[in-house]
This record gives C-alpha cells, structure tokens and sequence, in this order.
C-alpha cells in the first residue's frame, strides 16, 4: 500500500494574500466613497437630465419613432377606417 499524500491545492479564495487584497480593496473603497460623495451626489441631476433623451432613443426602436410606422396601433385614432373613393 502506498501511503503517499498528494498535496492539496489551496483554494486561492482563502489565502492569506487574496484576503489582506480584499481587505485593502474595502477600505479603498470607502474611503474612495466619503471622499468624493459630495462630487457624485453633486452631478447626479444632471445624470438624470442625461438619462431622459437616451431612453427616448432607446425606447424610441419598439415602434419606429416619429411619425414613422403606426406606432404599434393597428387601427386609426378614431377606430374606425376612412373610405379612399369618397362620398357621392
């Protein structure tokens, strides 16, 4: 019988250099945040100004824009359809 053991290889998730990493990437990150949360506070108006015409483009591609396309109704604005050759 062989009593030799193969060499377990470690998990790098539990090593000690991945977790002092995670620990400095924590502290980082908060100091990072109280730092600058005035500068990010102070520009999200007008990130929200930003985000209004880019989802008007976005949401503009489901029905084909301004005036092009029936903008996903099948019938007229009034419901009901207009003869071509008119009245006599």
């Amino acid at each position: 019988m062989d009593t030799k053991q193969q060499p377990q290889k470690r998990n790098w998730l539990w090593s000690p250099t991945f977790l002092v990493l995670c620990g400095f990437l924590i502290i980082a990150a908060f100091f990072l945040f109280t730092e600058h949360r005035a500068h990010l506070f102070g520009i999200l108006p007008f990130v929200l100004l930003l985000l209004c015409p880019i989802l008007h483009f976005l949401m503009h591609g489901k029905h084909g824009g301004h005036g092009g396309g029936d903008g996903g109704h099948t019938g007229h604005a009034d419901g009901h359809k207009h003869d071509s050759g008119g009245n006599k």
